[in-house]
């Protein structure tokens, strides 16, 4: 009984209506209080639902707050690791995207993100190769391993049309053979197999599932859009899961006027 009392109260508050708390009631008063809460909350069932999303909607601010300011801890790690794939260097505001080749939802946004590069030749895109399901698609992390080595050998525009190739094939979930990864390789530009170097790219991509862990990032896609300069967590944008076109400008527009207001 005392749970639901408490529960009303919470609900009241979070609701904006005033209620004084007294813990001490007595028998006859906290079953009274009782009957009438769950006759109200029966009457209005709306009230639940209101809170239960205030709840969700605080949950998620905290956890955005804590994954920005993770973000700001590791800064180096996300813009400038060895070894990491990044496409047009010079950008003053960075997006750093985890993916895995055999994520649908990462597939689904590939156009997007393709989109989005082709607009925006002064954004630093970072692409942090997280093959998550590797441990149930083997072609997961030896697209991801492919990947890094075209980048190693090849250099962004290698890696770009890899990328792009590897997404275009359709095959996800477990459909990407060993002939679609030789293929993006040649659509790269890569018409012979580079010696690799599977225990520094292993070790990448390791460096790359803590980075993940660290940040609070559970899934793919992931997007981070910050200032390669300035960031601070007024100008940091942490996008959990698939997204739109008009979301990562706007994050790229947020980081820039926080950048030019810090500066």
């Amino acid at each position: 009984m005392k749970k639901l009392i408490s529960a009303v109260l919470m609900s009241a508050a979070l609701t904006g209506v005033a209620v004084a708390a007294n813990d001490d009631f007595t028998p006859a008063q906290t079953q009274a209080i009782g009957e009438i809460a769950a006759n109200y909350l029966r009457e209005h069932p709306q009230v639940l639902v209101d809170v239960s999303q205030r709840l969700q909607d605080q949950a998620q601010a905290d956890q955005m707050k804590q994954a920005t300011t993770a973000v700001l801890s590791n800064q180096a790690a996300l813009l400038n690791a060895p070894g990491t794939p990044v496409y047009h260097p010079g950008g003053d505001v960075a997006v750093v995207q985890f993916f895995d080749y055999q994520c649908i939802y990462c597939a689904k946004m590939a156009p997007v993100v393709e989109q989005f590069i082709n607009g925006n030749p002064k954004v630093r895109y970072v692409y942090k190769e997280w093959p998550i399901f590797g441990s149930r698609w083997s072609a997961s992390t030896r697209a991801a391993q492919t990947g890094l080595s075209v980048f190693k050998s090849g250099g962004a525009e290698a890696y770009y049309r890899y990328h792009n190739a590897i997404y275009a094939t359709g095959h996800n979930e477990g459909k990407l053979t060993g002939d679609d990864i030789r293929q993006a390789e040649l659509e790269a530009g890569i018409t012979s197999a580079p010696q690799e170097d599977l225990q520094g790219l292993a070790a990448i991509l390791e460096a790359n599932n803590q980075l993940a862990q660290r940040i609070g990032i559970n899934g793919t896609p992931a997007f981070i859009i910050m200032p390669v300069k300035g960031a601070t967590a007024d100008n940091v944008t942490v996008i959990p899961g698939a997204t739109s076109l008009s979301a990562l400008q706007a994050a790229v527009d947020k980081a820039r006027a926080g950048e030019a207001k810090g500066g």
